[in-house]
Order: C-alpha cells, then sequence, then structure tokens
C-alpha cells in the first residue's frame, strides 16, 4: 500500500469541516422508509459492453415497512482497537416512531449492511438515513472507529486500518445468525452483504473492494469518497457500486469522486446532486435525503436481495424533484 504519499494528500481530502453536520442520539428519528414505487418508465440508458453478472441470485425484496430495533456490541479486534457497533435491524411491531432499544426482530432473514462514518463522525449521525434502511428490511451494522471517530485523536491516516476493521466486525455479526439466544439468531442472509460508507467511510468501503478486497461482500454504496490510499484495483467477483457524491462537495471533490466511479469494472451508477455539498443531505431529514434514501434502498433491493422490480425503480427515485441526476450502467 502506498503510504509515503499518503499524509499530505489523505489529509487534504478529509478535512473535518464539513463531514459532520450536527449529532444525534442513536435512536435516530422516526424511520420513514417508503414501500416500493411502481416500476420506472425513464429512458433505457446507453446500451454498453456487458458487465460481469452479480453473485446475488434473483429473489424478491419485502414490500413492507419494519419497525426499526437498536442494538449496541462492544467489539474489539486484537485487544486494541475497540469497535462498539451499533446495529439497527427489521422489528417486530408497528412502523414508524423512534427505533426501539433491543425489540424483537421481525420475522425473515434480511441481508446484512456495513456502514463506515466519516472523519469525526460516530453511526448516530447517520441515523436518519440508516434507520430507513432498517425499515426497508436491511440489518445495518455500523462500527465506531477509535482513531477517526467524534472523540478519538483524529489521526487520518488509520482510514487504511478500517477496511479490516470493518471485515472483522462483519465476521462477528454475521456469527450472530448462529448464536443460541441471540435476537438476531436465524435473521442474517449471511450471503447477501454490502458495505457504504461516507467520506472517510467512503475510502474504508472503496478499500473493501480493492486493496483489502473482502469476499464476502456483494455490493458498495460509496458516499462522498475517494481512492487515496486504497487505490483503484478492483478485485474479486462482480460486486455492484453505487456512488452518490454532491457537485458542490467543499472537501472530496465531485471530480475525484467520479475518477473512482469510473474505474469501477463492475454494474454501476453515480447519484449527483449539483446542489449537494459534502454530504449534510445525510444528515438530516428532508427532499434531498428522501431521494438519497429511497434510491440507495432501491439498490439495496437489488443487489443483496436480487429483486429485478427494484432496479427498475431506481431511475425514478432518483430523478424525483430534480435534485439529481443519474448516470445508470447497472
Amino acid at each position: 500500500m502506498p503510504r509515503r504519499v499518503i499524509p499530505a494528500l489523505l489529509a487534504t481530502a478529509l478535512l473535518t469541516a464539513g463531514l459532520v453536520g450536527c449529532s444525534r442520539d442513536a435512536t435516530g428519528p422516526a424511520p420513514q422508509a417508503t414501500a416500493p414505487a411502481p416500476p420506472a418508465q425513464a429512458t433505457a440508458p446507453t446500451p454498453q459492453a456487458a458487465a460481469p453478472t452479480p453473485q446475488v441470485p434473483a429473489g424478491t425484496a419485502p414490500d413492507k415497512v419494519f419497525a426499526v430495533g437498536v442494538r449496541q456490541l462492544k467489539l474489539n479486534r486484537d485487544g486494541k482497537r475497540p469497535l462498539p457497533v451499533t446495529v439497527w435491524y427489521p422489528a417486530a411491531g408497528k412502523p414508524g416512531g423512534q427505533p426501539e432499544r433491543s425489540a424483537d426482530a421481525a420475522g425473515g432473514k434480511f441481508p446484512v449492511v456495513m456502514f463506515s462514518h466519516g472523519l469525526g463522525g460516530r453511526p448516530a449521525d447517520y441515523a436518519a438515513l440508516l434507520t430507513r434502511w432498517a425499515a426497508a428490511g436491511f440489518v445495518v451494522a455500523a462500527p465506531t472507529f477509535p482513531r477517526t471517530s467524534r472523540g478519538g485523536d483524529g489521526n487520518v491516516l488509520d482510514v487504511l486500518n478500517q477496511p479490516a476493521d470493518v471485515s472483522y466486525v462483519l465476521t462477528q455479526v454475521l456469527a450472530l445468525d448462529a448464536k443460541a439466544g441471540d435476537p438476531l439468531r436465524g435473521r442474517l442472509a449471511v450471503d447477501r452483504v454490502a458495505a457504504a460508507g461516507h467520506s472517510a467511510g467512503g475510502v474504508t468501503t472503496i478499500g473493501l473492494f480493492t486493496a483489502g478486497r473482502d469476499e464476502r461482500l456483494d455490493a458498495g454504496v460509496v458516499f462522498a469518497g475517494t481512492a487515496l490510499g486504497v487505490g483503484t484495483a478492483f478485485a474479486g467477483a462482480a460486486a455492484p457500486q453505487l456512488f452518490v457524491h454532491g457537485e458542490a462537495d467543499e472537501v472530496v471533490e465531485y471530480a475525484a469522486g467520479r475518477a473512482v466511479y469510473d474505474k469501477v469494472p463492475w454494474p454501476k451508477a453515480m447519484l449527483s446532486l449539483p446542489k449537494g455539498d459534502h454530504g449534510r443531505a445525510l444528515l438530516s431529514d428532508g427532499a434531498a435525503l428522501r431521494v438519497v434514501s429511497d434510491t440507495t434502498v432501491e439498490f439495496l433491493r437489488w443487489s443483496l436481495y436480487g429483486d429485478a422490480a427494484a432496479k427498475g425503480r431506481i431511475p425514478t427515485d432518483a430523478a424525483r424533484d430534480d435534485i439529481a441526476t443519474l448516470d445508470n450502467r447497472l
């Protein structure tokens, strides 16, 4: 890994200003995920060379909105890297309202999404988005990284250790599916896993498909990410990628994110927000969050549940209210 060129470049790209706009309680706002919309009638994308077929077999995503439960895991990699993990998951009961701590899990087998926060952030900052994913039928596990989270020492270079952190946490989370007495026993689709992350967490996510490739991952979602330090040598089995980036990003330039996206050799799409900044739309409810959350939910329904109808709805969700544009090569 090219460590000698990292310090100046990565530190510049991952400035703390603008990475995290606010802090929230881990229970977060009420999930607002919606049931699938009618199939899109969007214009077909320009034909392209055939891309590798994704790993997940065809299936159907849940057509309901779930209540959301939340719990905490206390993990530590190698006894040196404490990694507390917030887990949001589909819960039994009436949807809406605040996520319930340690609620009973809903019936079913749910794909897993690993989420990595940005520099100076914490998982709870992204609850507005992540609870929507859980309400749509995904188990979302978000570690708090020891050095790049709020309250850590802010060492930007520690981002390079985070792909291994995520892989470790993923192993522990998937093990809950077989752990006697655990609330998530029998509830995890252990063969349907994605990684997602924002800013420094976007670097972490890209690293999980390049230098630190984790072959268990079937898809990725990168918010305002760049490949500094982890490279663009995407490897392993095809894993569809969705990039989300504000064209007015003041921290990680839009062109930097687009350059990484262009290197992805698999089915991919890029949701661009012409007026979007470094990602504050991810942190509070609003029209931009609705577009981002609905588009990412349909992407995850397709890439993890194998739901072809969800793939067809992605362009419609992306085009709502003229907030974003979509380069669709899925």
